[in-house]
């Protein structure tokens, strides 16, 4: 009986305010859907350094027959020189940094050339000989890179130490901050939520003021009073983070997966399954901005 009084009030209270519900389950559905992608992209920048950074490598780039460095004064790099260079990064001094050193010629430079640009006409007129031969210096530890850098800047015939970080880390810090500023919108509209649904359940409280005199000059409890406003906010949030979390699944499943991962190929995208690890989380989330809301709003507003 109990309970089917609470939840014929529930369904009283959710027809009075249609409008404030509506308002409450659109405003937590955006407020969640930035917070859904501020984690996700979070997860996406995880994902992106688990896997570029295990795979970075110091490029020592030897100088070509043509070069204004200045450690390529007397010109291309000779037999010598080249044999100098990867003994030291074979050597016992720099064994605990260099985990595996790829020598990559002329012709390995070219052919990797040709298939990067294949199909453009620009690239038809290059030849191997325009190109540079270089050492690919896996390492053991990818943040030792500047040991292995040190070591050959300057060098007679390098003309140039190039670490992979440099390119990667400007997409990441991009990236981190595009998640901040993801973060900042959610906590905008994430208060937004909660002042909706504190003025959704006062003016639920308001309009049924007497009913709940009545209530408590019969005894009811202040849990039974209350309960069915703190399960009206619950409810209207509880459908928002639902929506947000079927938004967020099209999105990846659709815009990411289908689209981009097929469009740029080389970086390791998140997938659905990330959706349902976060949607629990933007399930409690609603229910606390419900219970917050509640615990705001009916201590004041259901007292007769």
């Amino acid at each position: 009986m109990r309970l089917q009084f609470i939840l014929s009030e529930i369904g009283l209270g959710l027809r009075r305010n249609l409008s404030m519900t509506i308002s409450v389950i659109l405003v937590t559905f955006v407020s969640l859907t930035f917070v859904g992608a501020a984690a996700l992209l979070q997860l996406q920048i995880n994902e992106m350094k688990d896997d570029w950074y295990d795979r970075v490598e110091v490029s020592i780039f030897l100088c070509p027959s043509e070069s204004d460095a200045p450690t390529c004064a007397g010109g291309e790099v000779t037999a010598d020189q080249r044999d100098a260079i990867l003994t030291e990064l074979e050597s016992e001094a720099l064994a605990e940094y260099v985990d595996e050193v790829f020598v990559e010629t002329k012709e390995d430079a070219y052919e990797a050339f040709q298939e990067r640009f294949e199909g453009e006409w620009w690239a038809q007129g290059v030849t191997a000989d325009q190109l540079q031969a270089s050492y690919r210096v896996a390492l053991v530890d990818p943040e030792q890179y500047q040991v292995v850098s040190d070591v050959f800047t300057g060098r007679q015939g390098v003309e140039e130490v190039r670490d992979q970080r440099e390119v990667i880390e400007p997409l990441i810090l991009v990236l981190n901050r595009a998640t901040l500023l993801s973060v900042g919108l959610a906590a905008v509209m994430l208060l937004a939520a909660v002042l909706l649904i504190t003025t959704t359940i006062r003016l639920s409280a308001l309009s049924r003021r007497r009913e709940t005199g009545i209530m408590r000059l019969v005894g009811a409890s202040n849990l039974f009073i209350q309960l069915p406003f703190m399960l009206e906010g619950a409810i209207a949030a509880t459908i928002g983070a639902a929506l947000s979390v079927g938004g967020l699944w099209f999105g990846v499943r659709y815009l990411v997966e289908d689209w981009l991962a097929q469009t740029v190929r080389f970086i390791p995208y998140v997938g659905t399954d990330a959706v349902w690890t976060i949607a629990p989380v933007l399930i409690v989330v609603a229910i606390g901005l419900a219970a917050i809301s509640s615990v705001v709003t009916l201590s004041r507003y259901t007292k007769v």
